[in-house]
């Protein structure tokens, strides 16, 4: 088992944001260098940290509602913010597909991993 499970979610959140930010670049600028992606993924990563905080997630990372959604509120929220005071975009429709993707992402990965706990307890329970 792992020693820190918090920290390989956190790790799990924070690459899920950078791959939301990596798609964005590749879908509207053709590709992503690490100057863009760093630019494109600061304001939500931020926003991230702030959500683990505010959420306390370390005390029970993987849990879709409780943890999850709070991370990606803030996330979302946060992550707009910071991105417009920087200068960059948010138009209604970049809103909406941040807003859509980080749920699936931040909320969907711990969803599976509950889905698959769930199942394993039960599974074990049968003789």
């Amino acid at each position: 088992m792992m020693r820190y499970p918090w920290a390989a979610a956190f790790l799990i959140d924070a690459l899920l944001v950078i791959v939301f930010s990596w798609i964005g670049l590749v879908q509207h600028h053709g590709g992503a260098t690490l100057p863009a992606l760093a630019e494109t993924a600061w304001p939500f990563l931020v926003a991230m940290a702030i959500g683990w905080v505010v959420s306390l997630a370390w005390r029970a990372p993987a849990k879709p509602l409780r943890v999850g959604l709070p991370v990606w509120a803030i996330t979302v929220a946060v992550g707009m913010v910071l991105r417009a005071l920087a200068g960059g975009g948010t138009a209604a429709p970049f809103v909406i597909v941040a807003a859509v993707t980080l749920l699936l992402f931040l909320v969907g990965w711990r969803t599976v991993a509950a889905l698959i706990r769930l199942r394993a307890r039960r599974s074990s329970r049968r003789p």
